[in-house]
C-alpha cells in the first residue's frame, strides 16, 4: 500500500506529472496493468497504461479497471479528467520498465510510513514465531546483524541481551559459532539445527534456521530453547524463516528503489542543480547547515566490496528516519548531513566504521558547513579532507573548519604539480645549494619567515644560536643574487613556496 501523495513524490523524480488535483491521501492497494491482448484489463487502483495509443483511451481503460489513479506515457497534453481521476502523465524518455518497477515496489511494498518502509511487520512477526514456538526470538542477517526481534523475553541470556544492545551478535559468540559450523549448516541446509548451552559464553541452547531466497541465504532465526525442538516446533521455525524471506524481500526491493530515488537527488545537490531547494525539500533536509562527507573503504583485494558496504550502511535505515541522505558516486560515498557544528559528522562517520567490518580500510573527509546552494564547493571540500586524511594517516575524519590550512597547501602542491606554479625559484635554487654544499639554508630560511623574521624565534626553532641564523641568512642572499628579504610580498611567496616545496 502507497498514499497517492507517495507516488507523485516518487514518480515526480522521472518527469511524472499530475493533471488536476486529488486527494493526496487516499491509499492505493493495487495495480492493474493493460493487456492489449485481453479485451478487459484486471482491476486495480492504479492502472497503467501500457501501449494505449491516446490518453482518452486510456482514461477509458482506467475507468473499467476501477482505478483512482491513471498512469500514462505521452506528448500530448491532455485535460484533467472531469471525473476527478488522478492522471499521472509520465515523460516518454522514461521506459514503461522502469515506471512499472517504481509503482510495483511502491505498492507491493505495503507500508504506511512516509518513507516506504519500516520495521514493525518484521518485528512483529518475530512476535508470532516466539508465540509459536516458545522462546525469544531474534532475525538476523547474514552478517548477524539485528534485524528485529521479540518483545517476549523468557529464556533470555546474557549473550541475547548483548546481542540486542549492540545490534550484532557480540564478536566471542560468532567465533563460537564459527567453531561450532553453524554458518556452515546455514549456508548449506534449510533444517534447524540446535546449539547447545555454553555458560562460559553467557549462552543458553538455541536453534537456529537459514531464511533463503532460492539459493541466496538472506539471513537466519534464532530461538532460545534448552533442547532440539520437537516436529511441528521445528516446522513452524522453517515455516516462520520462509515468511521472514518474503518479507526481507520486499525490504531489499522497497530499499533498493529508495536509495536510487534519494541517490540521484543528491547527485543533483552536488552537481549543482539550479531547483536545488526544491530537491533539498524532497530529501527532507534544510536548505542551510549542512555538511558533506566524502567516505571511501576498501582493502587491497577487494576495493569495490568494502566502498558497497559502506553505501549499504550509510543507507541502512527506515524511511527518512536517518539523519543523512547519501549516494555512491565514482569510488566514494557522499553523505549530506544537517550538521551546523561538525561534532555529529564525526559522530556519524564513527558511527558507520564500527558497523564496517574491522579488516576494511575506511578515509573520510567532512566539508564546512554549507547552505544548500553552496554543496557543490562542500562536495570538493570534503573530497580534499579525504585525500587529505589518507595522505595524513589521522586515526579521525578529517573536517575542513580544522584543516583548511592544510587544505589551501593541499591545492598548491596540485597546482605546483600541473605546473602552474614556476619550478625555478630562490626555494629550489637554494634546496639546490643545500644538495650540493651540505648546508641547511632552506630550513634557516623557513625558520625566519615563519618566526615573522624574528632571530630569536628562528633560532629557538633550529636550536642554535641567533648569530648563526644571521650569519646563515646573509649565505642565503649570496647564494640566490638579487634575492630581497626586506620586502613583505616576496617573503609571502617565499613561505608559500616552501610549503608547496615540501
Amino acid at each position: 500500500m502507497v498514499k497517492l501523495d507517495r507516488l507523485i513524490t516518487i514518480l515526480g523524480t522521472y518527469g511524472a506529472r499530475l493533471l488536476g488535483t486529488a486527494d493526496r491521501e487516499v491509499e492505493l492497494r493495487s495495480v492493474a496493468l493493460h493487456d492489449p491482448v485481453r479485451q478487459e484489463s484486471g482491476v486495480g487502483d492504479i492502472f497503467l497504461a501500457v501501449g494505449v495509443p491516446t490518453v482518452s483511451e486510456a482514461i477509458r481503460l482506467a475507468r473499467q479497471a476501477r482505478a483512482v489513479v491513471l498512469v500514462v506515457r505521452t506528448t500530448e497534453e491532455p485535460a484533467p479528467d472531469p471525473d476527478g481521476m488522478a492522471v499521472l502523465v509520465a515523460d516518454p524518455s522514461v521506459s514503461w520498465s522502469q515506471v512499472a518497477g517504481v509503482v510495483y515496489g511502491l505498492v507491493l511494498e505495503g507500508r504506511e510510513t512516509e518513507s516506504g518502509r519500516g520495521p514493525a511487520d518484521l518485528s512483529a512477526l518475530a512476535d508470532t514465531i516466539a508465540a509459536a514456538v516458545g522462546g525469544p526470538v531474534t532475525i538476523e542477517d547474514q552478517l548477524s546483524r539485528v534485524m528485529a526481534y521479540s518483545s517476549e523475553q523468557r529464556e533470555a541470556d546474557p549473550a541475547r541481551h548483548d546481542t540486542i544492545l549492540g545490534r550484532r551478535v557480540p564478536d566471542r559468540v560468532r567465533a563460537l559459532f564459527e567453531r561450532q559450523g553453524v554458518f556452515t549448516h546455514l549456508a548449506r541446509s534449510d533444517e534447524p539445527l540446535f546449539v547447545p548451552a555454553s555458560p562460559e559464553h553467557g549462552l543458553h541452547g538455541r536453534s537456529v534456521v537459514a531464511v533463503r531466497a532460492g539459493r541466496e541465504l538472506l539471513g537466519s532465526v534464532w530461538v532460545s530453547c534448552t533442547a532440539p525442538l520437537d516436529a511441528a516446533r521445528a516446522r513452524i521455525l522453517t515455516d516462520g524463516a520462509r515468511t521472514v524471506a518474503l518479507h526481507l524481500l520486499r525490504w531489499r526491493v522497497s530499499a533498493d528503489l529508495e536509495r536510487q530515488v534519494e541517490s540521484e537527488l543528491v547527485i543533483q545537490l552536488l552537481e549543482g542543480d539550479p531547483d536545488a531547494d526544491a530537491v533539498i525539500r524532497k530529501l527532507g533536509l534544510p536548505a542551510s547547515g549542512l555538511r558533506v562527507v566524502a567516505v571511501q573503504a576498501h582493502t587491497e583485494a577487494e576495493r569495490n566490496a568494502g566502498l558497497l558496504l559502506a553505501f549499504e550502511r550509510a543507507t541502512t535505515g527506515f524511511g527518512w528516519s536517518r539523519v543523512g541522505r547519501s549516494t555512491l558516486f565514482g569510488n566514494t560515498v557522499y553523505t549530506v548531513l544537517p550538521a551546523a557544528d561538525p561534532a555529529p559528522a564525526f559522530h556519524w562517520v564513527r558511527q558507520l566504521v564500527t558497523g564496517l567490518p574491522a579488516h576494511l580500510r575506511v578515509t573520510a573527509g567532512v566539508s564546512g558547513e554549507c547552505e544548500v546552494a553552496e554543496l557543490p564547493a562542500g562536495r570538493r571540500e570534503s573530497d580534499e579532507c579525504l585525500t587529505l586524511h589518507d595522505r595524513l594517516g589521522h586515526t579521525e575524519a578529517v573536517c575542513y573548519d580544522d584543516s583548511w590550512h592544510q587544505v589551501l597547501l593541499q591545492r598548491l602542491r596540485s597546482a605546483a604539480a600541473t605546473g602552474r606554479i614556476p619550478a625555478r625559484g630562490p626555494v629550489a635554487r637554494l634546496a639546490g645549494h643545500d644538495a650540493a654544499h651540505g648546508t641547511e639554508l632552506l630550513p634557516t630560511l623557513r625558520a625566519w619567515l615563519e618566526a615573522q623574521g624574528d632571530l630569536v624565534g628562528a633560532a629557538a626553532a633550529l636550536d642554535v644560536h641567533q648569530n648563526t641564523v644571521r650569519n646563515r641568512l646573509r649565505r642565503v642572499t649570496a647564494a640566490v643574487p638579487g634575492l630581497d628579504l626586506t620586502d613583505p610580498a616576496r617573503r609571502l611567496a617565499m613561505l608559500i613556496a616552501l610549503a608547496v616545496h615540501e
